[in-house]
């Protein structure tokens, strides 16, 4: 196993020679292979330990276990306590999902303070067929069923290659000592209900079932590929990214009969599952939106629009006082005095400074605002003005106003108050910028 595995490396993971590499050394049978053959390989590795008190003296005997080895063999080796539990419970998350996202942003932050290039798992072949079976029975999308990537920004699985028997062999023969986790045999987990149950039958079935599915991998992986390449083809025709919003353009998408695997392609990414929901919003009335748990998707005449969710503390007013020449929340505005208005960088106004009262005020539109837009005659409500600029739900939603005693200065970033221009009687210039 350790030339194959060399001869693997040489061929799909060459990068990883000379560079600083993490090791997620769990100490079962797996990550302690993979220590081996990366140290044989003479790579550079040094471990990192993952505890999640959640198996009593267990944890804590694994941790002894792995300090041990990795001490023996001169390896450095981080470790982690983490309470798991109390972190699931905060925020509701299974203890799984819990454990796997404590543990990737910790490896991300040795990365990063220690300046290593890149994370390794000992995720196998047998590893990926259960992903692809649970996925599988999930009515999972193409992307689902595709197994275990070998690579996945800085985390690399070089033993994908392998199977759990050829692991398995390679410790006995070279007298390996590693832990086992007494969790792995209990069949309340989906996981291990396919490892014990389903795929010994699958295997029984055909004996070379690793092999085909290996095969079968490969070509669900080639499909995938090309299903990106078309989709980021249609992307480029239909969606538009303004303002940190996507905006597709539903006549355009919908003139493709299958224009529902590219919905799901752009946005599965953002956490979207209800597709049922996700479908019927094409055709639904504008204002209709769906969530995920950090975006919204929104029905706006003839766009559906993707937009990050913000924070409840957005809402309300927030003041700038006399003198003030920065904000920073909800938005950055920079003010100052200028004795020349020649220059007019974007996103700027230019005010009569003794026409404003301070404490100036920044807030959300409401029913009723009415403003005098620059260059017109006269009044005009809000609500008219985002009609005929042809504001969306979304824009709107998302427009902040500078107000002087409830006067509207500016439609920030949009359109300047007539009232506070700047004329010949103008002595003191104000000059007032939003910062994207």
């Amino acid at each position: 196993m350790l030339e194959k595995f060399q001869k693997h490396i040489d061929e799909s993971f060459l990068f990883l020679k000379g560079r600083k590499l993490l090791l997620a050394l769990s100490g079962g049978i797996d990550s302690m292979v993979l220590m081996h053959l990366c140290r044989e390989s003479h790579l550079d590795i040094r471990a990192a330990h993952c505890n999640f008190q959640l198996r009593g003296n267990e944890s804590d005997e694994d941790e002894d276990f792995v300090k041990s080895a990795c001490e023996k063999l001169g390896i450095l080796v981080f470790i982690n306590r983490f309470e798991t539990r109390e972190f699931a419970e905060d925020r509701k998350l299974s203890i799984q999902v819990a454990a796997r996202n404590l543990r990737y942003d910790w490896f991300k932050t040795l990365l990063i303070n220690n300046d290593y290039d890149y994370i390794l798992t000992a995720h196998h072949l047998d590893d990926s067929l259960e992903t692809f079976l649970i996925n599988f029975t999930r009515a999972s999308g193409l992307d689902g069923l595709t197994g275990i990537p070998k690579q996945n920004g800085p985390i690399v699985r070089p033993l994908l290659a392998f199977s759990r028997k050829d692991i398995e062999i390679f410790a006995n023969e070279n007298n390996l000592k590693w832990r086992e986790d007494s969790s792995n045999a209990s069949d309340k987990y989906l996981r291990n209900k396919m490892r014990h149950e389903v795929i010994p039958i699958l295997k029984e079935l055909n004996p070379g079932l690793l092999s085909s599915f290996e095969n079968t991998i490969s070509n669900l992986q080639q499909a995938q590929t090309m299903v990106d390449d078309a989709s980021r083809i249609v992307y480029r025709k239909v969606v538009t990214d303004i303002n940190f919003q996507k905006r597709i353009d539903l006549p355009e998408l919908m003139q493709l009969p299958n224009y529902k695997a590219y919905l799901y392609q752009w946005l599965e990414p953002f956490g979207f599952t209800d597709w049922n929901s996700i479908n019927d919003l094409v055709s639904a009335q504008s204002g209709k939106q769906i969530h995920s748990q950090k975006h919204t998707v929104l029905k706006d005449r003839d766009e559906l629009i993707i937009f990050e969710k913000k924070e409840s503390e957005d809402a309300g007013s927030f003041f700038i006082e006399k003198g003030q020449s920065e904000v920073k929340f909800p938005l950055k505005l920079s003010i100052c005095n200028v004795d020349d208005i020649s220059v007019q960088p974007t996103n700027t106004i230019f005010v009569d400074e003794e026409k404003l009262q301070f404490p100036l005020e920044i807030r959300k539109w409401q029913e009723g605002d009415l403003f005098y837009p620059i260059g017109m005659d006269g009044s005009k409500k809000l609500s008219k003005y985002f009609k005929d600029e042809k504001f969306s739900l979304v824009d709107k939603s998302n427009t902040w106003l500078l107000c002087s005693e409830n006067k509207i200065v500016w439609v920030i970033g949009k359109r300047q108050d007539e009232r506070f221009k700047v004329t010949v009687r103008t002595t003191k210039i104000a000059q007032i910028q939003l910062h994207e």
